[in-house]
């Protein structure tokens, strides 16, 4: 902090120290402070802190690495197929949540790991022990683990928010100096000795309900955070040789544990004093100055006032001095990013799929079809009945002898999951009143889409409408030498057919729809309907036939973006946007670029 104590100077924090600090402070119990998340690329960054944590766990202490698409019966445990078939009674096979007990599980990739491994992984934590109940097995096993999450995300892509808040420290690689730490790496044995004393470390009310107060300063709703928080509190003080937690305790907790967690900046709210006199006049200056004199002058900040200041100021502080700079930014512009956001680069949405894609579980039921048969999980299934269906059939039921004997509830069914191609179907209106102001930026956003589309696998679909009718330029294609071929043709002129252009681009749609694909629409248009949908020239029924094309999209949930051509924003454009439930924007000054980035954000936020 600064020496005044008013705000936090981030730069005077050394970040590799914090990290080391909070890479101790989890390596005294792993449990009790849950996990780590080192986001940022890999490097010599992450190498350096994962070999700490390596060295300051105990020898004995198992570290274990998950992979990324890792099925239940290798996180969970359950039914050796291979060990029971042969041995002719069901045998267990302990997974990896069990067998890290008392170490650490290491998530590469942790931004994409799938929902039901986040919440297996969020009980586990919660519990401290895996209730399993499985395939004929049941029972309670400890698993008493901390997890290091290696989030490699970019624009937006976050591990998932529930295993995120259970995870007391969190790293940001991009802060550390790629050179190293100026200081010597932690020690093992001030760690050791910390884990052997932080059962007897006590904290008392005042504390906790400092740290409980500074995070509802910053704005944190979970009540796992001010948890967290006392226990780093609780490991600090053990690391300092501490029987009972102090001021200094509490501020790294609140620091490293809540800091990160910020979603608002505490504002610091002004000190009492006394009302302010009204400046004197010149004459009478002589008459007040003994007055002034005798009052006492306000203590300075290092003389021992910040003694006397609450306890829960003091946290606050140093909390705020834990919330990156980066952070601090978005939250002044009111531009935090949604702990749930999208991932930015895919397809279209997620769709079940008998035949390809992501494995997504399994299903009990007789395959059809063209569905799969999951012929592992059907023989486990199968094994723990052998014995007794041999000995129902008159067969020989020692083990490896005899056939296996399969019925209709043990076949399996594997399931798959695929993202839907996206088709983005561009509607231009190319009347008189809009086509010298956005036709250019409609043929540039067009190919800019394309372009990612060998990456996103996007179709793009072009619609122009003026005069009577409207024109079906580009038929869905991802052929880059089409879409220039066809953009080339394309003029402006004319009267505004809107709700035959809205129709159009709500056919194709539908069409998308029918394919598989999920359709995101962009109107482009300043709104000003003059042709009614029977091609006679009414601008109080062609209005009214556009509003009412408009609310058919939003009764089939497109996504739509609308772009007001118009110099100036309308309201007419705007209401019209509002019946489609679409993205407004008013582009008097977007270019091609801009609107491109646009459309991939509508089409990113569809899947």
């Amino acid at each position: 902090m600064t020496a005044e104590g008013n705000e936090p100077d981030v730069a005077l924090l050394d970040p590799w120290a914090d990290a080391a600090l909070a890479i101790e402070l989890f390596a005294v119990d792993p449990f009790l402070l849950k996990g780590v998340t080192l986001h940022g690329w890999p490097g010599p960054q992450r190498d350096t802190l994962c070999g700490w944590i390596r060295a300051l766990l105990p020898e004995w202490a198992p570290m274990l690495r998950v992979p990324l698409h890792v099925t239940d019966d290798r996180l969970l445990g359950g039914v050796s197929l291979a060990a029971t078939l042969q041995a002719g009674r069901v045998i267990e096979e302990r997974g990896l949540l069990v067998q890290a007990h008392g170490g650490v599980l290491v998530l590469p990739m942790a931004e994409r790991i799938e929902p039901n491994v986040a919440s297996h992984l969020g009980a586990a934590l919660d519990r401290g022990e895996l209730l399993l109940a499985r395939e004929g097995l049941a029972g309670a096993y400890p698993a008493r683990v901390g997890v290091v999450a290696l989030d490699e995300g970019i624009d937006g892509e976050r591990a998932p928010a529930a295993l995120r808040d259970r995870l007391g420290f969190e790293v940001q690689l991009g802060l550390l100096d790629p050179q190293g730490p100026a200081d010597e790496p932690p020690e093992a044995t001030r760690v050791a000795r910390a884990r052997g004393s932080i059962a007897e470390v006590t904290i008392d009310d005042a504390h906790v309900e400092a740290l409980c107060r500074a995070g509802e300063v910053l704005g944190i709703t979970s009540l796992r955070a001010p948890l967290l928080a006392v226990g780093a509190a609780r490991a600090h003080a053990a690391l300092q040789g501490r029987a009972e937690v102090g001021d200094e305790d509490t501020a790294v907790a609140a620091r490293l544990v809540l800091g990160p967690r910020a979603t608002r900046i505490p504002v610091s709210e002004p000190e009492e004093s006394e009302p302010q006199q009204p400046e004197p006049e010149n004459d009478d200056a002589e008459q007040i100055e003994p007055d002034r004199a005798a009052r006492p002058e306000p203590q300075a900040e290092g003389d021992g006032a910040s003694q006397d200041r609450p306890l829960e100021d003091l946290v606050v502080e140093a909390a705020r001095s834990g919330i990156p700079a980066g952070l601090l930014d978005a939250l002044a512009l009111g531009r935090e990013r949604r702990a749930s956001s999208r991932r930015a680069g895919h397809a279209g949405e997620l769709r079940v799929s008998n035949v390809g894609g992501r494995p997504a579980g399994v299903v009990a039921r007789m395959p059809s079809g063209d569905e799969r048969l999951n012929v592992v999980e059907t023989l486990r299934a199968a094994a723990p009945w052998q014995p007794l269906r041999r000995r129902e059939q008159g067969l020989d039921t020692r083990p490896g002898r005899g056939p296996i004997l399969l019925r209709r509830d043990d076949f399996r069914v594997t399931r798959f999951q695929q993202r839907a191609e996206t088709r983005v179907i561009f509607a231009v209106d190319a009347s008189g009143s809009a086509a010298l102001q956005r036709l250019a930026e409609a043929k540039g956003a067009v190919e800019q889409v394309l372009a990612d589309c060998y990456v996103r696998r996007d179709h793009v679909a072009l619609v122009a409408f003026r005069g009577k009718g409207t024109v079906l330029l580009l038929p869905p294609t991802r052929s880059l030498v089409h879409v220039r071929r066809s953009l080339a043709g394309l003029a402006g002129g004319g009267t505004t057919p809107l709700a035959a252009g809205i129709d159009a681009a709500l056919g194709l749609a539908i069409d998308a729809r029918k394919r598989g694909q999920t359709p995101v629409l962009v109107m482009m248009t300043d709104g000003r309907a003059n042709i009614a949908r029977d091609g006679q020239p009414d601008r109080a029924a062609g209005e009214a036939d556009a509003l009412a094309g408009a609310r058919s999209v939003r009764a089939l949930g497109i996504r739509t973006l609308f772009l007001d051509t118009s110099p100036r924003p309308r309201d007419a454009a705007r209401l019209l946007a509002e019946a489609m439930g679409a993205k407004y924007l008013p582009l008097p000054y977007l270019d091609a670029v801009g609107i491109s980035r646009q459309v991939q954000l509508l089409a990113a936020s569809a899947s």
